[in-house]
């Protein structure tokens, strides 16, 4: 019998048709059998909570869970509206929305990812250098040929052409968008005062072309000459797209990938607020990468069934724990001990 070896497009094709289906289903109101546990959330952290999953129903306390990966702010919204067992977010919620969830929320920072800037220039090999002013104008539209002189200026010598920027961005409500718009204000008095703001979803200027989850968004970009989108590292890693060198606030540029993304957290984990909503937009330390973010399980403090709270907490005791060897093999940064520390205390909250 022969084997058949998928790709890296189409292995995300086939990735990207699982989440659909799972998403379509679940909105037709097909049930899933044999699940006793139902998530639902952000597609940034979803390889890594499929994999959780998977094993942890291999352990002696495992059972069936279920997660759909329809972005955070669906995910937001069901966990809000009580459908599901726990939620997933890259953006945490806001103070009003856990204020309006009954029986209260707590939130868990379960892994920590980087956002990439990935890429599709034709011809050109190498490493490709972007300064924090020419980033944020390439996604303002303001640049909008690869041989610009200021692109030209950071990779001296590169054989990029003439060719039109087109930016790939989210459609649908994302906090991978979130994490990338806040950096971007953060860095950049321009998009403060001129950008289209910070949210799960916005209104990008210039050229742009949209897709739904992550891993539409890198299908895109390998299909599409000329582009460049922000995608959760492990997903670009899987698809083999080329990632750009970004520059840091020490004036440093940074690959993305398991050493600088540890690297952050260590810089910066200290800083874990009593609430665990930790957020980097633009994390201090010369071997630090600009643009990573924790992503958040949602968790009800005062689930209405008992016997379903107890499968919840052991499911993420253990994604904290055995869980985070998990991490590396797929793009994900595991939490500094400090981090999984502060994160099992405010799970005894959960009842």
């Amino acid at each position: 019998m022969k084997r058949i070896i998928l790709g890296p497009t189409l292995f995300l094709m086939v990735l990207l048709f699982c989440f659909s289906s799972i998403v379509d289903a679940k909105e037709k109101g097909l049930q899933l059998k044999s699940v006793d546990i139902r998530g639902a959330g952000a597609t940034f952290p979803a390889p890594l909570y499929m994999r959780w999953i998977k094993e942890f129903a291999k352990t002696a306390q495992g059972f069936p869970i279920s997660y759909d990966a329809v972005g955070s702010g669906e995910g937001t919204k069901r966990f809000m509206a009580g459908q599901v067992d726990f939620g997933a977010s890259d953006s945490a919620m806001r103070d009003e929305q856990v204020a309006a969830v009954e029986g209260g929320v707590q939130l868990i920072p379960a892994t920590a990812g980087i956002i990439v800037l990935a890429y599709n220039i034709p011809d050109f090999k190498g490493e490709l250098r972007l300064s924090r002013k020419v980033y944020t104008d390439i996604f303002l539209g303001k640049i909008r040929y690869w041989d610009d002189e200021r692109i030209l200026k950071l990779n001296p010598g590169a054989n990029i052409p003439h060719v039109n920027i087109a930016t790939v961005t989210r459609s649908d409500s994302s906090g991978t968008t979130w994490a990338f718009t806040n950096h971007l204000k953060t860095v950049s008095r321009e998009w403060r005062e001129h950008g289209p703001g910070v949210g799960k979803k916005v209104d990008w200027p210039g050229i742009s072309m949209s897709a739904r989850y992550n891993e539409g968004v890198a299908v895109k970009i390998s299909h599409s000459w000329g582009t460049i989108g922000y995608v959760e590292y492990g997903t670009a890693l899987r698809a083999g797209l080329s990632m750009a060198l970004l520059e840091n606030r020490d004036g440093q540029y940074v690959a993305p990938g398991r050493q600088s993304g540890t690297a952050t957290l260590v810089n910066t984990y200290t800083e874990m607020p009593a609430d665990l909503r930790m957020f980097m937009p633009d994390p201090e330390g010369a071997d630090s990468y600009p643009i990573i973010t924790y992503s958040w399980l949602l968790l009800y403090k005062n689930h209405p069934d008992e016997k379903r709270a107890m499968k919840v907490k052991a499911f993420v005791d253990w994604s904290l724990t055995e869980g985070q060897g998990f991490a590396p093999e797929l793009g994900y940064i595991p939490l500094p001990e400090g981090v999984v520390e502060q994160a099992r205390e405010a799970l005894a909250n959960v009842q």
